[in-house]
Formats: structure tokens, C-alpha cells, sequence
């Protein structure tokens, strides 16, 4: 009997999966489809749920089939990271115009992110502190306690090194190594080669243009085969957010969710104030918020249901280009950077809340100013280095805990609302990094304002 609910289970992934590659063959917009697997996959995991239980045989046994789906397409994001966020770096130095806006360029773009990032953590701190959240309030159960040892575990060569020792470790030392994600910084050691690469291309472009050309040249080719396989993993994003949200729906625990509400309420509270500094900053660029808001919708509802920034990313760029009018170069420079440096939900607002919530817990008064001006500083040094994929958050918070003296085990407390949180999360890290692309353009006089200006229906994203 338990073999025909197998059985029954699968095919009705399968049934959706099918209406989704219905919806494909008609040409319905990939938007739709991404929202309509989402849909799909919260109605089907909650059938499951309530049919089965959480603790069900059948249930579990129909997981790695669903898993089959979701968890392969996670890993295709994961295969396309470490060459896309390579290439596209380079790329971006292949794109811009070099001469004294280059310096002025990098600067607001990296001076943004990192500003943002504090300004996240203030907010984090503020939501915490406004809807009370401490940590000694939440009941901790055996998937808690795995996860804090887990986390705690993770910790441990990191809460041994000071702030310098930690801050060298960014740099890659085998740039081959971290093209493998060997280490939790790998991400920003491969960004840090990257950008070397780029400033001798750049020394090679003034004095050896013949040479240069070739290597452009090479750069160009190599960024259009990558970007083909992106396109391709994109493709399958509709099935896998099905796969992923029906077994994240149905192996859900509700009790221990509605337990976490007010933290998912501070949490989703403090985005919707840093994506509305983010709007103020375009306003005060002198742009239309609502346009933005409008043609960078495609990008941060897959960053949204992917809750991947490094997947989002040729989004992300063509998003700037194609609909914002902001030149290759900046959005390549401003949209790669982002996946690493600065990222608002991951990096900022999440250990913020996450060190005042657990302050209380050893005494330490999360109201005292050394403390919040501590951690602001802290938060803001660490987001360097946060991957763009699953986890990232989970290291920015080790890193900051560490550095605030904080037992990390504490963080595991939050596993069963992780994945909700997290998508909020990762479409504001991505509205953060197109913020600083589209604003630095706007500084530097290089946005084509009739192309960010111009109505959505003549525009189109490659997805």
C-alpha cells in the first residue's frame, strides 16, 4: 500500500511538472512560470502535509524523488557559481571605459554595498530591539540542537583567528582551490583573482593593444559560452522551485513556525525597510523609483523563489542593461561584486538581529552603544566574502558572532524558518547590488535615461 502513495506522490510532481512545460510550449512568460511553480508547489506540499504528516513513511521515502528535482537543480546554480562570478568580473573590466572614472566608479560601487550593509544592520538592530526578540525565548528541539552543533562546529576554525587572520583568509592563496569552493571564503577569493586579472588587462590595454585585443577577445568568447549554460540552467527553474517548495511545504513543522512568527515578522519587517532605503536612494538619484521597482521585478522574483543572488545574476545584469540603461561595465562590476561584498538581507540584516537576539543570553546588554556600534563595524567588515548561494548567511553569521564573543550554537535555533526567510533575504541582497549599479551609472553620468525611462512592454529580459 505504502508503494501505490509512493507512487501517487511522484506522479503528481510529475503531473505538474508537465503542466509547467505546458505553459513553455504556449509561451507563457518565464515570470509566470516561476510564480506559477511556486504556486503549484505550495498547494501540492500543503496536500502532502495535511494527508500524510510530517513524521509519515511515505513521505520521507517520496522526498529524494522529489529532491531528485529540486536538489539537482540547486546543484546546477552551485556547477555555474565560481565560472560565472569569474568571468563576469573580468568581463566587466573588458567593458568599461578606463581613465579617472574607473576609480570613481569602483569606489561608489564598493562604497555602496559596504554603506548599505551597515545601514541593513541597523535596521536589524532596530527591528530586534522593537519586537523584543531574545533568543532564551525559543524552545529548542533535536533539529535545533543539530543544527546549533553543526553551526558550532563550522565556527571553530574561525572563532580561533583574530579579525586580520580572518580578513587575510579572503585572499586566494590557490585561486585554483577556491574554483572548487574548498573554503567558505572561496567566493571572494575568486572575485580577488578575478579583479587582478582585470587591473592587467587593463595595464596590458594602454601599452600592449594588440595583445589586449586578443585577450577581449578570448574574455568575450569565454563570458558567451558561460552565459549559454546559465540560459540553459534558467530554463529549469520553474520545476525546480515546484520541487523545492512542495518538499519544503510538506516536511514542514507549522508548530515550531508559528512558534518563530515574530522573528519572521522583525525579519520581513527590516527588508521592507532596507528595500525601501533603496528606493529612497534612486529617488534621490534623481530617478523614478516605481520604474525601477517595475523593470527590476523579473530579477527579484527569482532571486525571491531561486534564493540564489549567484543564480540571479545574468538577471541582475541584463535587467540594468537591457531595461535600466546602465553601461555592460558598471552593471557586470556592480551586479558580480554584489554576490560577495554587501549583501543587504544575508550579510547585514541577518547577524545583526541575530547578535542582539542573542545577547541577553551571556549577560550582555544589546542596548549598551559600544555593543551596536561594535557590531554595525563588524557587520559591515564581515559581509566581505558572503556567497551568493545557500549558506551565506549562516557564515556571515558565524563571522559576526564570533567576532561579538557570541555562542553561535544559538543561530541553529532559527533552522525550521531558514528557507522562508531566506528568500526575502536574497532579493533584497540582489536589489542592493542593482541599487549601487544603477545609482553609480546615474553619479557617473553614464545611464542612458531614455532606456530607463522607456515603457516595460518594449523591453524584454533573456531568461
Amino acid at each position: 500500500m505504502d508503494t501505490l502513495f509512493l507512487l501517487l506522490n511522484i506522479a503528481g510532481l510529475l503531473l505538474l511538472v508537465g503542466l509547467l512545460y505546458g505553459m513553455n510550449r504556449k509561451k507563457v512568460s518565464f515570470s509566470k512560470r516561476v510564480f506559477t511553480g511556486l504556486g503549484l508547489g505550495i498547494v501540492y506540499g500543503l496536500i502532502l502535509h495535511f494527508a500524510y504528516g510530517t513524521d509519515s513513511a511515505v513521505l520521507q521515502e517520496s522526498m529524494p524523488w522529489f529532491n531528485l528535482i529540486g536538489s539537482g537543480y540547486v546543484k546546477l546554480l552551485q556547477m555555474i557559481v565560481m565560472p560565472l562570478v569569474f568571468i563576469s568580473i573580468l568581463a566587466a573590466f573588458t567593458k568599461i571605459t578606463i581613465g579617472k572614472n574607473f576609480g570613481k566608479m569602483a569606489g561608489l560601487i564598493l562604497g555602496m554595498l559596504v554603506g548599505t550593509t551597515a545601514i541593513a544592520a541597523i535596521v536589524g538592530i532596530s527591528a530586534s530591539l522593537l519586537f523584543g526578540l531574545d533568543a532564551t525565548e525559543i524552545v529548542q528541539g533535536e533539529a535545533e540542537a543539530a543544527r546549533g552543533a553543526s553551526i558550532e562546529e563550522r565556527s571553530a576554525s574561525v572563532a580561533e583567528k583574530a579579525l586580520p587572520d580572518q580578513l587575510i583568509e579572503l585572499l586566494p592563496g590557490n585561486p585554483f582551490l577556491d574554483f572548487t569552493g574548498a573554503r567558505p571564503t572561496s567566493t571572494i577569493g575568486v572575485v580577488i583573482f578575478a579583479a587582478f586579472l582585470g587591473f592587467a588587462y587593463l595595464a596590458i590595454s594602454r601599452k600592449e593593444t594588440e595583445n589586449a585585443a586578443t585577450v577581449k577577445k578570448g574574455i568575450d568568447a569565454i563570458y558567451a559560452l558561460i552565459m549559454g549554460v546559465v540560459r540553459i540552467v534558467l530554463r529549469l527553474t520553474p520545476y525546480g522551485i515546484l520541487a523545492i517548495i512542495a518538499r519544503t511545504v510538506a516536511t514542514s513543522d507549522f508548530a515550531a513556525i508559528y512558534s518563530l512568527g515574530k522573528f519572521v515578522l522583525a525579519s520581513y519587517a527590516a527588508l521592507l525597510v532596507v528595500f525601501g532605503i533603496h528606493l529612497i536612494i534612486i529617488t534621490l538619484s534623481g530617478l523614478n523609483p516605481i520604474t525601477y521597482v517595475k523593470k527590476a521585478g523579473e530579477a527579484l522574483i527569482f532571486a525571491f523563489t531561486s534564493r540564489s543572488s549567484a543564480g540571479t545574476l545574468p538577471l541582475t545584469i541584463d535587467a540594468q542593461t537591457k531595461r535600466m540603461g546602465v553601461p555592460d561595465g558598471i552593471a557586470n562590476f556592480a551586479g558580480s561584486f554584489g554576490l560577495s561584498i554587501g549583501q543587504n538581507g544575508c550579510a547585514g540584516i541577518y547577524p545583526a538581529m541575530l547578535a542582539v537576539m542573542i545577547a541577553p543570553s551571556v549577560g550582555q546588554n544589546p542596548l549598551e552603544p559600544t555593543f551596536l556600534l561594535t557590531l554595525v563595524a563588524i557587520v559591515a567588515i564581515s559581509s566581505f566574502g558572503v556567497a551568493g548561494v545557500g549558506g551565506g548567511a549562516t557564515f556571515a553569521a558565524i563571522l559576526v558572532l564570533s567576532a561579538m564573543n557570541l555562542p553561535v550554537v544559538l543561530a541553529g535555533l532559527l533552522i525550521s524558518v531558514e528557507p522562508l526567510i531566506d528568500m526575502g533575504r536574497t532579493a533584497v541582497n540582489v536589489s542592493g547590488s542593482m541599487t549601487a549599479g544603477v545609482t553609480t551609472a546615474r553619479v557617473t553620468g553614464e545611464l542612458d535615461t531614455d532606456v530607463y525611462n522607456a515603457p516595460l512592454a518594449k523591453q524584454t529580459v533573456e531568461a
